[in-house]
């Protein structure tokens, strides 16, 4: 009998987008079960592809924005204004992302967010109503200082001298604020729930990611440590231990204290920008993944938050991704959960990634 099939992974990062997964999968399922009805919702969580994505669920137009990477180096970058709600998209990962750099430039002390402040103050956001950024993929870790200085908030330190670099913030004093006003409301599309600070803060589990070396950790966090405690002696807000407000180097933070955003789940954004739960109620099988499954993928990301929605709705789900680890925890929301690397090698799952995904899914198809 035919299924109806919803095919939605995220990106398969540094290899495929998430609508090249998505064509890849459903190539393979038709071969195998030329009967079933597709239809194909590539997803994001806030990170990589986040901006394209929302745009296409709201019908946004685009428009380009010459700004700086995190490397202070020019670039244009493209966001979106849905005219008719008034809402604008921000992809961060456009503007700083860590995709965007030579391993050369990968080193988070020297690298800041002030790309985004740029973007912020584009005079053609300034009727919005509300901004959506989402802010995954960057390569950053200075807790939005950068920005916030873009933005016209000053740093002091303790000889009352100007602080430039965010690294040097282990010797802040005071925060002076800005007289800068944002347009609108922002809205944080954040793909982690990590605090600032501490074991499960930025700089511990994502800063070597991003570049940053073992002996360098201690100072980054000290940095980072030091701007939240000013700003809750300041401002009376302890906005580091915010849920989100770790994620991108510090970025939910920086842009909770210095923007006045609301950090928000960005793949529950996504999901109500693309009608997501009607969807689930006419099919019978979704078929998601993204680069790598783990223990991380049931805790907020938008692969797990896919699959717990299709079991409420009494979908069977299958995640495909290109490794898989914690098959536990990952059966605890997941069907099924195959890996490009049941296959092959792991080197050439990511040198012909569609291929394999394509052969993967075909052999999953088959199975229903």
């Amino acid at each position: 009998m035919p299924l109806s099939i919803l095919i939605a992974p995220d990106k398969f990062k540094g290899t495929l987008t998430a609508p090249q997964a998505a064509k890849a999968i459903a190539r393979g399922w038709k071969s195998a079960r030329p009967e079933d009805r597709l239809t194909q919702l590539p997803i994001s969580d806030g990170g990589d592809g986040f901006g394209a994505l929302m745009a296409g669920a709201l019908g946004a137009n685009s428009l380009a924005i010459e700004t700086q990477d995190a490397s202070h180096a020019l670039t244009n970058v493209p966001c979106w204004i849905d005219g008719n709600s008034g809402t604008a998209i921000i992809e961060s990962a456009n503007i700083l992302g860590l995709a965007m750099l030579s391993a050369k430039k990968r080193q988070p002390l020297t690298l800041d967010s002030c790309g985004l402040g740029i973007v912020l103050r584009d005079e053609r956001f300034n009727n919005c109503r509300q901004i959506i950024i989402g802010i995954g993929g960057s390569a950053t870790n200075d807790g939005g200082f950068g920005m916030a200085r873009e933005l016209g908030w000053h740093f002091e330190n303790d000889r009352g001298e100007p602080i430039y670099d965010w690294i040097d913030l282990v010797n802040l004093r005071k925060i002076h604020p800005t007289e800068t006003k944002l347009p609108g409301e922002i809205i944080v599309a954040s793909d982690v729930q990590n605090p600032l600070l501490g074991l499960n803060g930025c700089t511990r589990v994502y800063g070597p990611q991003k570049g940053l070396v073992e002996e360098c950790i201690p100072q980054a966090e000290a940095a980072l440590e030091r701007l939240a405690e000013i700003w809750e002696t300041q401002m009376g807000e302890d906005v580091a231990s915010l849920p989100g407000a770790g994620a991108a180097g510090g970025l939910g933070f920086g842009l909770s204290c210095f923007a006045g955003a609301k950090i928000r789940s960005g793949f529950e954004i996504f999901a109500k920008a693309a009608g997501l739960n009607a969807i689930l109620r006419e099919v019978d099988v979704v078929v998601t993944g993204e680069g790598a499954m783990d223990r991380q993928t049931v805790m907020g990301k938008g692969v797990g938050e896919l699959a717990k929605r299709a079991r409420a709705n009494g979908c069977r789900c299958v995640g495909l991704a290109g490794m898989v680890k914690d098959r536990p925890a990952l059966a605890e929301v997941l069907d099924d959960c195959r890996a490009l690397t049941d296959l092959t090698t792991a080197t050439e799952g990511q040198v012909n990634a569609a291929r394999w995904l394509e052969k993967l899914a075909r052999e999953v198809g088959y199975g229903f």
